[in-house]
C-alpha cells in the first residue's frame, strides 16, 4: 500500500481532458502517432482526452512528457496571438471566426470583478464566454512561524504592513457558484434556444445543467472552463431525443414574424443536432476548430465538415449568406444574424442562482431519502419472505392422469325371467323372513 501511494504521488500530473485534446491538437499530433509513441491503442488514447480513463505508470509519463509545452525564452516578450487556422493554410479546417470584440452578442456579458477565490482558476477557452475564476481546494498549511522576540511585534507589523499588499478575501463555494450562474446563465439560455427553438426547454436546460454542477461543484470548479462544462451539459441535455416524448417540447415555438429572422430560424432548425451545435458553436459563441471539435466529441477533420456543410445549407436558403465573398465573411455575418435573432426574440430569464442551488440540494436530498426507503422496504420485504417461508420442502400433488389398458368397471348383470319370478316371490313374503328361519309358533 506504502509503494502504490508512493508511485502515485510521483506520478507527473496531467492536466484536463479537454486541454489535453488542445494540447495534442496544437502540436499537430493524431491520435495514431500518440498512440504509436506511448505504446497503446487509438482507442485509449480517445478515451484518455474524454476523461473516461487515465494513463498509469510509464504510460502516464511518456503521455505527460508528448502534452509537456514546448519551453520558451525567458527573455521573450509576450507572445504574438496565433491566427485560427483558415482554408488556404489547412484543407481540413474552416476560416476564422469573428474577431472577439464583436463575439459576445451570443455569450455572457464581461463579469465584473469579484473577490479572489480559494484557488486561481484556468483561464477560459473561448474568448467569447469567460467564466469567472472557480474556488478550488485550500493550501495546505505550512509550518508555523517562529514567535518574534519579546518588544519586536511593533517593528515586524511596521515593516510587514510598509510593503505587504492585503489578501483578498476568499470566495465560498456558494459565492463563486452563484458568481458562474449570473455571468453565464443568461447568455447560455440565448444560445439554447437557438439550437433547440424552444424557450422553454432553453431554460429547463440551463437550470437542469446548472443544478448537476452544483451537485459536482468540486469538479467543476477546478476545470479549466467552468463555463464551457456547463455549457455542454445544458447542450446535451436540451439534445435528447426524449423530449420529443413530451407534449409541451414536441413542437417549436412560433418563429419569428420578420422574413429573413424567419428564414434563419428555419433553416437554423432544419439542420441536424450535430451540425446545428457545430455552427452555434464555431459561429455563434466564438470557439476555434478544436475547442468545437473537443465539445462536440468529434475529430477536428468532422468538426470542419459538419461546420462547412451547415453552412451551404443555409447559404442555400439565406441569399445574403450565399453572397458573401470569404468563408470569414460567412462566419462574421452568421454572428452577427444569429446575435440579431436571439435579441430580437423575448427568452425567459433564468431563475435566481439560490433557487437553483437549493433545488439542486432539495433533488439530491430527496433522492438519497428516496433510496434508503426503498432500501428499507427491500430490506423489510426480505425478512418477511424469511420469516413466512416453510422450513422444509413439501413436493407438489401431481395432477390426475388418465390410465390405459384397466377393463371398464363392473355393474350388477340384467335380470332374467327365473330372477325375476324369485323376486317377487321373495317380495310377497312376509317382511320378517322366510319360516325356516323364523319358525312359527303354535
Amino acid at each position: 500500500m506504502t509503494r502504490n501511494t508512493t508511485v502515485e504521488a510521483a506520478a507527473p500530473p496531467l492536466p484536463s481532458p479537454k486541454e489535453r485534446r488542445r494540447l495534442r491538437e496544437a502540436k499537430s499530433l493524431s491520435e495514431e502517432q500518440v498512440a504509436e509513441a506511448v505504446g497503446v491503442t487509438r482507442a485509449t488514447v480517445r478515451s484518455w482526452e474524454t476523461g473516461r480513463t487515465s494513463p498509469r505508470g510509464r504510460k502516464r509519463t511518456l503521455y505527460a512528457k508528448l502534452l509537456a509545452p514546448d519551453p520558451t525564452p525567458a527573455s521573450a516578450s509576450a507572445p504574438e496571438p496565433k491566427p485560427r487556422p483558415t482554408r488556404a493554410s489547412a484543407p481540413a479546417t474552416t476560416p476564422q471566426a469573428p474577431a472577439p470584440e464583436t463575439a459576445p452578442s451570443l455569450a455572457a456579458p464581461a463579469p465584473e470583478p469579484v473577490p479572489a477565490p480559494t484557488a486561481p482558476a484556468a483561464p477560459a477557452t473561448s474568448p467569447a464566454h469567460s467564466a469567472p475564476p472557480a474556488p478550488a481546494a485550500p493550501p495546505t498549511p505550512s509550518e508555523p512561524a517562529p514567535k518574534p522576540k519579546p518588544g519586536t511585534e511593533g517593528k515586524a507589523g511596521a515593516e510587514s504592513g510598509a510593503g505587504a499588499v492585503p489578501e483578498a478575501p476568499r470566495l465560498s463555494p456558494e459565492e463563486a457558484f452563484d458568481a458562474l450562474y449570473t455571468h453565464a446563465a443568461p447568455g447560455l439560455v440565448r444560445q439554447t434556444y437557438l439550437l433547440t427553438g424552444r424557450r422553454r426547454l432553453a431554460r429547463e436546460s440551463v437550470e437542469r445543467a446548472f443544478q448537476l454542477a452544483w451537485h459536482r461543484w468540486p469538479e467543476v470548479a477546478v476545470d479549466r472552463d467552468p463555463a464551457g462544462w456547463v455549457r455542454a451539459a445544458a447542450y446535451e441535455y436540451a439534445m435528447s431525443p426524449w423530449h420529443r416524448l413530451r407534449r409541451a417540447h414536441r413542437h417549436p415555438d412560433a418563429p419569428p414574424t420578420e422574413p429573413a429572422r424567419r428564414a434563419l430560424f428555419e433553416a437554423l432548425l432544419d439542420l441536424p443536432p450535430a451540425y446545428r451545435r457545430t455552427l452555434l458553436l464555431y459561429d455563434g459563441v466564438g470557439l476555434d476548430l478544436p475547442e468545437t471539435a473537443a465539445e462536440t466529441e468529434a475529430s477536428t477533420p468532422a468538426a470542419a465538415g459538419r461546420l462547412e456543410v451547415a453552412r451551404a445549407a443555409l447559404a442555400e436558403r439565406l441569399p445574403e449568406l450565399a453572397a458573401a465573398g470569404s468563408p470569414a465573411e460567412q462566419s462574421e455575418l452568421l454572428h452577427d444574424r444569429l446575435g440579431g435573432l436571439v435579441r430580437a426574440e423575448h427568452v425567459p430569464a433564468p431563475a435566481p442562482a439560490r433557487k437553483v442551488r437549493t433545488g439542486s440540494e432539495d433533488k439530491a436530498r430527496l433522492w438519497t431519502r428516496a433510496a434508503i426507503a426503498f432500501a428499507a422496504l427491500l430490506i423489510g420485504a426480505t425478512a418477511l419472505t424469511l420469516h413466512t417461508a416453510p422450513t422444509h420442502y413439501e413436493p407438489p400433488i401431481a395432477p390426475p392422469e388418465r390410465v390405459g389398458g384397466v377393463p371398464p368397471r363392473g355393474g350388477p348383470q340384467k335380470l332374467t325371467a327365473q330372477d325375476l319370478k324369485l323376486q317377487k316371490s321373495l317380495n310377497e313374503q312376509l317382511a320378517h323372513g322366510p319360516e325356516r328361519l323364523v319358525p312359527e309358533l303354535r
